[in-house]
């Protein structure tokens, strides 16, 4: 289903008075804000949300997520070099400092002083204002996997390294969009009890969930990946690298790897759903993110194309 325009319009409108307000980037990047359609990726991800304010709330925090790498790691300035550096601080402007009052002052000045730190903080804020504790808890541990995926993808970086297949598909699994998924009960008004999102069951099927959907953003991004930097490592060039049989067909293995995991998160969340009413929500709205992800990447020209392999 297309993402309501007028829901859409309204999300981005706050969104980008929000960054305004938190002079999150410079006038010359509010091209690119506009082209990754932050109000239609959330409006898309989350069809079942209990609100706007929960909409806007999912948005600060994928913008948030996406300044930090872009200006920790990657296209803004980014580097490997000292990432685990700047990352533990901004870890600590989601999971706060607890210290003497003189360093407790400095660290609040600190956070205040950058924008991606200021970003985080805020986004956080307004998340625990409708999360509960355990969904806070949630997403602070999820974005320490993911700033961990960050530092080993930054270490291959730094020491030209392009892992095999098993490591890069595990470094993935930290560095992707688990953070997003941690939120979908949140977001649509309700929480997965704690016990039952412990089972080793449910986490399979939000790790297989969080994993498909972030090998679609492999594929989607490969082309322009490739057109800026032919060694950057997606789950096509390690697959190429590793049998030497060309990117192309390195491209299509990657998209039945894809195509496995989503099969089996699709059997196994059904098994789960078919369980009790609270798992077939929860499924049920890790589902909807996974589709609207990929609509996402689908329709957003802006940012993304495929090869053209078949």
């Amino acid at each position: 289903m297309p993402a309501d325009p007028a829901k859409v319009a309204e999300v981005d409108r706050r969104l980008e008075a929000w960054a305004h307000e938190l002079t999150l980037f410079p006038p010359e990047w509010a091209g690119d804000f506009a082209g990754f359609q932050v109000g239609r990726a959330v409006v898309l991800q989350h069809p079942a949300a209990a609100d706007r304010e929960r909409l806007v709330i999912a948005g600060k925090l994928l913008v948030a997520e996406n300044v930090v790498d872009d200006c920790y790691c990657e296209d803004y300035g980014g580097s490997p070099i000292g990432l685990g550096g700047r990352l533990i601080i901004a870890q600590s402007a989601l999971d706060p400092l607890h210290t003497a009052a003189a360093y407790q002052q400095q660290w609040f000045e600190g956070l205040d002083a950058d924008a991606s730190l200021r970003s985080y903080a805020d986004a956080m804020r307004a998340f625990r204002d409708v999360a509960t504790p355990s969904q806070a808890t949630r997403f602070i541990h999820d974005m320490a996997r993911l700033h961990m995926g960050y530092l080993a993808e930054g270490a291959w970086a730094q020491t030209h390294t392009t892992p095999p297949v098993w490591q890069y598909l595990t470094m993935r699994q930290f560095n992707n969009f688990r953070p997003c998924l941690s939120i979908v009960d949140t977001v649509d008004g309700y929480e997965l009890p704690e016990p039952l999102y412990s089972r080793p069951e449910v986490q399979r099927v939000t790790a297989l969930a969080c994993n498909a959907t972030t090998l679609v953003n492999d594929l989607y991004s490969f082309t322009k990946e490739m057109a800026n930097d032919e060694h950057h490592l997606n789950l096509p060039v390690v697959i190429a690298a590793e049998e030497r049989n060309g990117l192309k067909n390195a491209y299509l293995k990657a998209v039945d790897i894809h195509n496995e995991i989503m099969h089996a998160f699709e059997d196994e969340s059904a098994a789960l759903a078919a369980e009790e009413p609270a798992l077939a929500r929860y499924t049920t709205s890790l589902a909807a993110w996974v589709a609207g992800n990929h609509e996402w990447h689908r329709t957003n020209t802006y940012r993304y194309s495929l090869p053209n392999y078949w």
